[in-house]
């Protein structure tokens, strides 16, 4: 059975917080067709996961796009971060034969048959944040660089301990194309500084428990770990109380992947020192319009990967406004007024 988001979305708020997207889109790269002008096309947006503050804000970014175009939008989402689910309520969503779809893959191999399954069916696919690994399924990919996230991160948790000490990362699922290429990214950045010893990685089952109970135990084996990065937002969830269990918060520094709520409580409070903030809202803006182009005008993505941006969050720069826009939300009535799209969002295709 399939489960729908129980995300809350207000639409007079999302035509508020789209106003200005709107005006960026008129302008940019995409053809743009306004409301009204043709029947409206189906498009449904498969989030990786329920209840995900990243999730929720791209849905957000999704639904002013869809606003503006006249796509009709429908959200689904899993339970749980896991292929087999996903691949069950991938099936009930061709059966419903939307014009498009948008998904997050829950896997970068395992989701590769039923998406193929989707595009023979007639449904135009693309992925969002994560991808598979046969670039002739989807359309396009509209994702964060998520390497280059990694070497961020590497640099803002070497900043933070002078440039020496021992580092450990938190990571999520093996084989989750996002995180897996944030870990790849640090590593190959965290490894151009000399005086820097990295002790490796777990996998945590994207459980924030788990993560806890393995920094904790890095805690034990190294007790002079000088910082921790957290892959994901349940990966610097558990460091980070680890770290506040252990007695040990500004002593070890913790940089965050996400700006989720607690997280950015967590930052804040000095429990985390920085925040590597994706742009999902404009992840779900553009991957809208160009399934829009595609749907309404006929226009293919002139790329197979577009990306968005990522902001670093500080306790210095967080009441920033350009900063501020780009904090994950609960419900798209958080999104502060004005905010809308970047204008990257509109058309940033990989370099």
């Amino acid at each position: 059975m399939t489960k729908r988001s129980d995300m809350c979305i207000n639409r007079r708020d999302l035509m508020k917080a789209g106003a200005a997207a709107a005006a960026v889109a008129a302008v940019g790269g995409l053809n743009y067709t306004p409301v009204g002008a043709q029947e409206a096309k189906k498009v449904t947006l498969i989030q990786g996961i329920q209840n995900d503050q990243f999730y929720i804000s791209m849905a957000c970014g999704a639904q002013a796009a869809a606003d503006e175009r006249g796509i009709e939008l429908t959200l689904q989402d899993g339970e749980k971060w896991d292929a087999s689910i996903q691949t069950s309520l991938l099936n009930a969503v061709v059966q419903s034969e939307p014009d498009a779809i948008l998904i997050a893959p829950n896997d970068r191999v395992a989701m590769i048959s039923p998406l193929k399954d989707a595009k023979d069916a007639g449904i135009a696919v693309f992925t969002v944040d994560t991808f598979i690994e046969d670039d002739s399924v989807a359309l396009a990919n509209i994702a964060s660089d998520n390497v280059l996230g990694g070497k961020m991160a590497a640099d803002s948790l070497a900043a933070l301990i002078g440039e020496t000490g021992k580092v450990y990362v938190s990571n999520t699922i093996a084989g989750t194309s996002t995180t897996d290429q944030r870990a790849q990214g640090f590593e190959e950045q965290i490894a151009t500084y000399p005086n820097i010893d990295y002790v490796g990685m777990d996998y945590n089952n994207n459980d924030p428990t788990t993560a806890a109970s393995q920094t904790s135990a890095q805690l034990q084996a190294n007790p002079d770990l000088a910082g921790v990065f957290g892959t994901n937002l349940f990966s610097a969830q558990g460091a980070a109380a680890a770290v506040k269990d252990a007695g040990k918060t500004g002593e070890i520094k913790i940089v965050g992947f996400d700006a989720g709520p607690q997280q950015v409580a967590d930052l804040n409070a000095g429990v985390v020192d920085s925040l590597i903030a994706q742009h999902p809202y404009d992840i779900g803006y553009q991957a809208v319009n160009l399934a829009a182009d595609y749907l309404i005008d006929g226009t293919e993505p002139a790329e197979k990967v577009y990306t968005t941006g990522y902001s670093v969050v500080t306790r210095d720069n967080i009441g920033d406004p350009e900063i501020a826009r780009y904090l994950y939300v609960s419900d798209c009535s958080e999104i502060p007024a004005g905010a809308g799209a970047s204008p990257e969002a509109v058309a940033s295709p990989a370099a």
